[in-house]
């Protein structure tokens, strides 16, 4: 039984269509949902420079969550949002275990395989070290 649904979430066209997914999933389930945005510091910069991209950064997806709120608000689900800092698969997964969360939605962007060897994929990661059944969404 799934009693509590975690979605990652960037407010990106593949995250929306993940995002349909998991609200259809909530609802037949009568699950909570837990939404997570997650803003990623910059690899490499000075203290100044960190801090002011993690504070757009935290702006941006404060609208984001916003609007997903308001999309929300007229559906029959109980809903939670939580925005955080850190590596996105790490943040996803120890959110996951706090939480007690059964089911995990991620989008996937659908990289080069170049570019998945290289950065690595978020989906593959949550997949990875997950405690819980993940559902990996393809647009």
């Amino acid at each position: 039984m799934i009693h509590k649904i975690l979605l990652g979430y960037d407010g990106s066209e593949v995250a929306d269509a993940a995002f349909a997914f998991a609200l259809e999933l909530a609802r037949k389930f009568d699950a909570e949902l837990h939404v997570i945005a997650v803003v990623r510091p910059p690899e490499f910069g000075d203290e100044v420079e960190t801090r002011a991209v993690i504070e757009n950064s935290r702006h941006h997806y404060e609208k984001v969550l916003g609007a997903l709120s308001e999309r929300l608000a007229k559906q029959p689900v109980a809903f939670r949002s939580s925005l955080v800092v850190g590596h996105p698969a790490e943040q996803i997964v120890r959110y996951a275990e706090e939480h007690s969360i059964d089911h995990i939605v991620v989008g996937h962007r659908g990289r080069t395989l170049f570019e998945r060897w290289l950065l690595g994929s978020v989906a593959r990661q949550v997949i990875a070290y997950a405690h819980c059944a993940v559902t990996v969404v393809r647009k």
